[in-house]
């Protein structure tokens, strides 16, 4: 297979830390798993374990963040225009801030899930996080269709998981409405602060899977050019 003579010329296409980058920022997210089983569970010591891997990997993406910012070449030679590359960056590292945000605000109020929510909050919770892994896996394809010079066949192919990715994320639309409902019933039964910050993190576990869907959308846009 010939390379892109950008991959030529420069060694190695930028792609390769941004990979690395939406990786560290899956493995955050995907940690939102084990986050809610441990609530769920009231186990308050593996809750902060999970929330301070959470912050662990959250750094490490912010620093493969900053450096990928500061490699990134500022020639003509890129094979897509560097602001696009930056702009999909930012929108990658969004998903690690906000599954880090949502970790921290229910171990810091030590929030329960009351138990007719626990089933669904399960299935919304991993929902989000197979948003992200697909996210994941369409990126996983780009040094190949740069490699390729935007091959039809390779753009098709991550045109197809980006379509994927966005079903799952409107499974995520529809299991929010049906979150938020189930709450609604039975909130006059809770505290109403503890109902505010439910809606609260009900609202930023859709923001995760939200913005997994715009990694793909950026990198749809970036194909398109």
């Amino acid at each position: 297979m010939s390379l892109n003579p950008f991959v030529s010329l420069f060694g190695r296409s930028p792609i390769g830390p941004m990979q690395q980058h939406i990786a560290k920022a899956y493995e955050c997210a995907s940690n939102l798993v084990p986050f809610f089983e441990a609530i769920i569970s009231e186990d308050w010591e593996r809750v902060e374990q999970v929330q301070q891997e959470m912050v662990r990997l959250e750094k490490e993406a912010d620093k493969l963040k900053r450096d990928v910012r500061v490699h990134l070449p500022k020639s003509l030679f890129l094979p897509v225009p560097r602001s696009d590359l930056l702009e999909l960056l930012s929108v990658q590292d969004k998903v690690a801030n906000r599954a880090k945000d949502i970790a921290g605000l229910m171990l810091g109020r030590q929030m329960s899930i009351p138990e007719p929510l626990q089933p669904i909050i399960r299935t919304y919770v991993q929902r989000t996080v197979d948003a992200c892994e697909q996210a994941l896996k369409a990126m996983n394809e780009l040094d190949e269709i740069l490699e390729t010079g935007f091959g039809n066949r390779e753009v098709r192919r991550v045109t197809e998981m980006i379509e994927v990715l966005e079903d799952i994320e409107h499974d995520t639309d529809r299991i929010q409405i049906e979150v938020r409902r189930n709450l609604f019933k039975i909130e006059k039964t809770l505290h109403p602060v503890d109902v505010m910050f439910m809606y609260t993190i009900i609202e930023w576990i859709g923001d995760v899977a939200d913005r997994a869907e715009r990694v793909g959308n950026r990198l749809e846009q970036l194909l398109a050019r």
